[in-house]
């Protein structure tokens, strides 16, 4: 694979949260969307590879989201599966709150999993220190004593990343328990993947069920940064359980590590941050008419990690288009 791909990446990503920033606190989450969809599909047309789009945002029949097995791409260069999401928090951005980000990951044709029919996984993530100490057949107070263990930590310094949903009701209550810290956000685990994978950043683990294709993309991240993170599939809806015990029975007792999903050595993440948060600067609009983004690119198989910040000097028509009615 191009070692510059990573940053052809990043202009995909950054093109993306360029155009969703118009629609930040707006309310208008389906126009957020929509933008940093057109934006991304047009930007992808000039990146050098052969893209199938693996983990997508629709549909063929829900233009003008990137749907799955959308050929993606200038259509020479490297065979590529991708995994994007342009706005992954889209609550986050219509409300104007931190960590909403826009992401793609790339890998080589075939080695990304394929989620199928699943919609919903149970997932942990650590960083690197605590990759052999997680297991997610376990309970949640059983993987924190491991992670504490591992990272010669007391649990009550341990903060964990949850999605705060009706479901995890049970878990926050163990956790609690257990002695460790909680911070709840209503989107964005792939923000809080990436988070947990990443010393320093004020989480330390990610815990709970949320979206199959998130967790893919997340696998992209934490593989490249050599963190630890273990998945299982957890149906939540029953339409979504009969098509898995028709279409894949023996999935429910596997545990789908980051060989499974992103099975190649040699994989690309990158991120922009929209709204800003603790690990990415927001979308910033200049005084001088210039816009600023922050992002992250990363690779496999050099485990390097770039930030990278953007100065656009561009009229804000020409970065946003028409914006928000």
């Amino acid at each position: 694979m191009y070692r510059n791909l990573g940053m052809e990446l990043v202009r995909v990503t950054e093109a993306a949260a360029l155009s969703a920033a118009a629609y930040m606190g707006t309310g208008d989450k389906n126009g957020g969307d929509g933008a940093a969809v057109d934006a991304m599909r047009s930007v992808l047309r000039s990146v050098e590879m052969q893209g199938i789009v693996v983990i997508g945002e629709g549909e063929k029949d829900e233009a003008p989201m990137l749907y799955n097995g959308e050929i993606v791409g200038s259509g020479q260069g490297p065979e590529l599966d991708i995994a994007v999401d342009p706005v992954e928090g889209t609550t986050l951005l219509a409300n104007g709150r931190p960590n909403s980000i826009s992401v793609i990951a790339a890998a080589p044709r075939g080695s990304m999993w394929d989620p199928g029919p699943s919609l919903y996984m149970k997932k942990i993530v650590v960083e690197k220190n605590a990759r052999q100490a997680i297991d997610i057949r376990q309970s949640a107070t059983e993987n924190l004593h491991h992670i504490a263990k591992a990272l010669n930590r007391p649990i009550s310094d341990l903060t964990v990343f949850i999605l705060d949903k009706p479901r995890h009701k049970e878990l926050i209550s163990e956790i609690r328990s257990a002695g460790a810290r909680i911070t709840l956000h209503t989107d964005g685990d792939v923000m809080g993947g990436l988070m947990a994978a990443v010393p320093g950043t004020g989480v330390d683990v990610l815990m709970g069920t949320g979206g199959t294709p998130e967790g893919v993309i997340t696998a992209a991240a934490v593989k490249a940064l050599g963190g630890g993170m273990q998945t299982m599939i957890d149906p939540m809806l029953e339409s979504e359980k009969q098509a898995l015990l028709k279409q894949r029975p023996e999935a429910f007792d596997l545990v789908l590590g980051l060989d499974t999903l992103i099975q190649s050595k040699d994989a690309f993440f990158a991120a922009t941050g929209i709204t800003g948060g603790t690990f990415l600067e927001q979308v910033h609009l200049d005084r001088a008419g210039g816009v600023t983004t922050h992002s992250i690119v990363i690779r496999a198989i050099s485990g390097s990690i770039r930030y990278v910040k953007g100065i656009h000097q561009l009229n804000p028509e020409h970065v946003f288009g028409p914006g928000p009615a």
